[in-house]
C-alpha cells in the first residue's frame, strides 16, 4: 500500500506542475498572438508555432497522467474478485506449467526458462477491435488466468490503430466506440471467470502508436521489410486480396513493433498469429530490439467445425447472446458421434470449461432415466468416453449449454444497463438493408 501511495503522490505532483506549466504557456501564447500583426516578423511566428506544438505536448502528458492517477487509484480500491492463488509460494516448475499448459507452441522456450528464473514474466495479449468478441475469447482469457496465478504481468492492448488498418473493418468513425465496448465487454468476461482486472493493464494502441518515436520507427522498418514479407506475414490474420491496401502491409510490422513499446518479454496469441510473430523475430533485431518470447494458442474450432470467427455468425456464440439463442446454436453444432476432430464442442470443454472450474472438474447433467449426472476428473476422460461413444452428443451439448451460460450470465447483467445497451448501438450501428 505504501509503494502505491508513494507512486500516487508522485504523479499526483507531476500533474500540478504540468498543468501548472500549460496554463503559463497558454498565456504566453494568448499574448504574443494578439500582438501578431501582418508585419510580425518570422521569429515570432516560429515561436507561436514552437509554442502551440510544445502546448500540444503536455496536454497529451497531462491525458497520460490523469490515466496513470486513475489506473492507482483502482488498483487501491478495487477489492470485488478473490485474486488467483499467490504466486509467492510457487516453485519454478509450477509457474512454468501455469504459463506454458495448453499452449500449442512456443518459440524462445529456453528465454521464457532464464527470465522466469531470475524474475516474473511480462506477457502482452492484443486484440483489433473490429466484430463483437465472442466466447472463443474465454481461451486466451483463460490463459491470462493462468499467467497471473504464476505470478505474469499482463498488458491487454486494445489494438484500435490495427483494426482501422485491417481493410477498415472498425471505420474511423465508429473506432472509438467500439474500443470502449471491447474493453467493457472483456472486462465483464475476464470478471465472469474470476479474474482479478486490477491485476491486468490495459492499453489502446493510440495511446502510443501516433507518437513520434513509434512513428519513426515504423518508417525503419519499412526500410528494410519487403512487401512479400510484410503480405506473408499477415496471410492468416489480414483480409487478403489480389491488389491489398499499404494499410493492411504495414499491420503485421505495427504488431511487432508492439512487443518493443509494451516492454514485454514474451507476446501471447493463436498459432494463427505465427507468420507474423516469425517476422518479429527476424526484424525486431535489425532494429537494434531483442527478440522477444512467443506463446500461441490452439485455434478453437468453431461451431461449424472450422475457425470460430466474428464474420461467420453460424460459426460464433457472442458474448452478450442470449441463453435461448445459446442452446440454439450448440444444439445445432457439429458434434458426430465419436469424432474428436475439429469439434468446436469437445475444444471449448478442454481450453475453457475444465481449466476454468474450480475443482478441475466437468459435470455433464442428465435425467435419472438416462443414468443421472456424470463427472468427468479431467478432459481426456471427458474425451476418451466420448470417442468410445458413452457418450452421447446430446448430453455434451446439454452440459456445455449449462456451464457456458453460467460464464454468460454475469456479462449480460452488466450489459443490460441503458449506458452499455447505447453503447453497443452506437459501436454497432444496424444497416438497413437497401429495398
Amino acid at each position: 500500500m505504501s509503494n502505491q501511495n508513494s507512486e500516487l503522490d508522485q504523479l499526483t505532483q507531476e500533474f500540478e506542475k504540468q498543468t501548472a506549466l500549460i496554463d503559463s504557456l497558454e498565456k504566453e501564447l494568448n499574448s504574443l498572438r494578439s500582438n501578431q500583426t501582418q508585419s510580425s516578423n518570422d521569429s515570432e511566428a516560429e515561436l507561436v508555432k514552437k509554442l502551440t506544438t510544445e502546448n500540444e505536448k503536455l496536454k497529451y502528458r497531462i491525458n497520460i497522467l490523469k490515466k496513470n492517477i486513475q489506473d492507482v487509484n483502482s488498483s487501491e480500491t478495487s477489492s470485488s474478485f478473490s485474486a488467483p492463488k499467490s504466486s509467492c509460494n510457487l516453485s519454478f516448475e509450477e509457474k512454468y506449467h501455469l504459463i506454458t499448459r495448453n499452449l500449442q507452441e512456443i518459440v524462445g522456450d529456453e528465454k521464457l526458462k532464464t527470465v522466469l528464473k531470475e524474475r516474473d514474466l511480462r506477457i502482452y495479449w492484443g486484440t483489433a477491435t473490429t466484430g463483437k468478441p465472442h466466447i472463443a475469447y474465454f481461451v486466451p482469457m483463460s490463459k491470462i488466468s493462468d499467467f497471473l496465478k504464476a505470478g505474469c504481468e499482463v498488458t491487454i492492448l486494445l489494438a484500435d490503430l490495427h483494426a482501422y488498418l485491417d481493410n477498415m473493418k472498425a471505420p474511423w468513425e465508429l473506432l472509438q466506440n467500439r474500443t470502449e465496448y471491447y474493453s467493457r465487454v472483456i472486462k465483464a468476461a475476464l470478471k465472469s471467470i474470476g479474474v482479478p482486472i486490477d491485476k491486468l493493464k490495459f492499453v489502446k494502441g493510440t495511446e502510443y502508436q501516433l507518437s513520434k518515436e513509434y512513428t519513426l520507427d515504423v518508417y525503419r522498418l519499412s526500410s528494410l521489410m519487403s512487401e512479400h514479407d510484410a503480405k506473408k506475414a499477415g496471410a492468416e490474420v489480414v483480409k487478403q486480396s489480389n491488389n491489398p491496401l499499404l494499410s493492411g502491409l504495414l499491420y503485421p510490422g505495427l504488431q511487432a513493433l508492439d512487443e518493443q513499446y509494451l516492454k514485454c518479454d514474451a507476446q501471447f496469441g493463436g498459432v494463427d498469429q505465427r507468420k507474423i510473430f516469425m517476422l518479429a523475430e527476424e526484424y525486431l533485431p535489425k532494429l537494434g530490439y531483442e527478440k522477444r518470447v512467443h506463446l500461441m494458442n490452439p485455434m478453437v474450432p468453431g461451431l461449424t467445425g472450422n475457425k470460430m470467427s466474428s464474420s461467420e455468425e453460424d460459426s460464433k456464440i457472442d458474448l452478450l447472446d442470449s441463453a435461448s439463442a445459446v442452446k440454439k446454436k450448440i444444439n445445432g453444432a457439429f458434434c458426430e458421434p465419436g469424432n474428436i476432430e475439429n469439434n468446436g464442442v469437445l475444444s471449448f470443454c478442454k481450453h475453457v470449461l475444465f481449466p476454468l472450474s474450480k475443482d478441475g472438474k466437468l459435470v455433464i447433467t442428465r435425467p435419472e432415466k438416462w443414468g443421472g449426472n456424470i463427472v468427468y476428473e479431467n478432459f481426456d476422460n471427458l474425451q476418451e468416453a466420448y470417442r468410445k461413444e458413452e457418450l452421447h452428443p446430446g448430453d455434451l451439448k446439454g452440459g456445455v449449454i449449462e456451464s457456458l451460460n453460467a460464464l454468460l450470465d454475469p456479462i449480460r447483467k452488466e450489459f443490460d444497463s441503458p449506458e452499455n445497451k447505447k453503447l453497443i448501438e452506437l459501436a454497432y450501428p444496424v444497416v438497413k438493408k437497401k429495398k
